[in-house]
């Protein structure tokens, strides 16, 4: 298997479907996974919802990204949605929990912390990142 040399080296992985894996990106600090993980054929696809390069992700683990790839490539015609939409939405899940929370502080008047606004932004950006790859913007 051809993400066996990258899931081994990352924390958090949890499969959400055959050939498919969540895991915390280890490019960035990743407290809930945002690394998106497929095997399609021959490739191995990557993508963080926090913005980070597939060449970051494999870098981050000692790897290089030839490393993901078998000796010989067939050409094969693009993908254009890589990422189903149900791999999208469980990725995203933790960023609405989060985003549902600090709306309850804030309703009960509770200020957000520095480390509360700065994560908001995070989730901003993996929400965005989301609709991205799914093919809607």
């Amino acid at each position: 298997m051809l993400a066996e040399k990258i899931i081994t080296q990352l924390d958090g992985v949890k499969t959400t479907g055959q050939d498919r894996w969540i895991a915390r990106c280890p490019s960035h600090e990743d407290r809930s996974p945002s690394l998106a993980i497929r095997e399609v054929d021959d490739r191995l696809l990557l993508h963080c919802f926090a913005g980070c390069s597939a060449n970051e992700i494999v870098s981050a683990v000692g790897l290089d990204l030839s490393d993901l790839f078998p000796e010989s490539r067939e050409s094969h015609k693009p993908l254009s949605r890589p990422f189903p939409a149900s791999d999208i939405l469980k990725c995203l899940s933790f960023e609405s929990l989060f985003i549902s929370v600090c709306a309850e502080h804030l309703a009960q008047g509770k200020p957000l912390t520095d480390d509360d606004r700065e994560r908001i932004h995070l989730a901003n950006r993996r929400i965005r990142s989301a609709i991205q790859v799914g093919g809607i913007a």
